[in-house]
């Protein structure tokens, strides 16, 4: 909730309420965000991030793995938020086996792709936190759905209710829909 306060020729936001927005919907959308930093990263500087992680051969894998991070950005800070999440941790899976690559003995760069391969690991289990949270908070499954079979939105029945319009009031007769549409005519024109 924000307050507005006039101080003449412009509106102040004086204060900030809490957000409407869910623990799971905020993490999904601290995650977009930084699908959108890594993408971007990814991208811009492939090179660097190949050689940082000894994998000079897949720059243009790193390059496609920043496309896939701002294409699942996009629904993660949507309203699709269990799509975006569900991308983001097939990505996070395509990482992993690509970081596993890296981790043999060969690689002088091993220690460094052993950090990415731990932090990835951790950011999954972010992502799979927040796609079970997002999911949870926003469920809509036909078990949970309430009964008003029982309810006709007429306190005293349909039948009891009919009419009382007629009764109760006094309707001009132009607003009456009794008789036949020759009659309504004849009132119009008269």
């Amino acid at each position: 909730m924000k307050a507005l306060v006039w101080h003449g020729k412009e509106d102040k936001i004086e204060r900030k309420g809490p957000s409407s927005l869910a623990g799971a919907d905020r993490l999904a959308r601290a995650l977009g965000w930084f699908s959108i930093g890594l993408g971007v990263t990814e991208l811009v500087a492939p090179g660097r991030l190949a050689r940082t992680l000894g994998l000079e051969d897949k720059q243009g894998l790193i390059r496609a793995y920043g496309v896939r991070e701002l294409a699942s950005a996009i629904p993660t800070l949507s309203i699709d938020k269990p799509g975006g999440l569900a991308a983001r941790l097939g990505g996070d899976a395509l990482d992993l086996g690509t970081l596993a690559t890296a981790l043999h003995k060969d690689n002088p760069k091993r220690r460094n792709a052993a950090i990415a391969t731990a932090l990835v690991a951790g950011i999954t289990l972010l992502d799979l936190v927040a796609l079970a949270g997002v999911k949870a908070a926003h469920k809509r499954d036909a078990s949970s759905d309430r009964d008003y079979s029982d309810r006709s939105g007429l306190p005293r029945g349909a039948t009891a209710s009919r009419g009382l319009a007629r009764k109760d009031f006094d309707i001009p007769p132009d607003y009456r829909a009794e008789g036949t549409v020759a009659d309504a005519l004849s009132v119009l024109s008269a």
